[in-house]
């Protein structure tokens, strides 16, 4: 039982280290990963699109 205190006690002051980021900083993060996240389903959408109209060409 203590070795479970202990773990929580030892979780508790590592925790009181971590350096949480500002607000500012979450939200640029936040708006990199949507903009990526968008560019990339654009990407592989056209190359879909491609794929697709090459092999209908192919079997038509």
């Amino acid at each position: 039982m203590n070795k479970i205190i202990q773990f929580f006690k030892d979780s508790y002051a590592e925790l009181r280290k971590v350096v949480w980021p500002s607000r500012e900083d979450v939200v640029a993060s936040t708006k990199v990963v949507v903009v990526s996240t968008i560019i990339m389903a654009l990407a592989l959408g056209l190359v879909d699109l491609i794929l697709v109209s090459g092999i209908d060409f192919i079997f038509k």
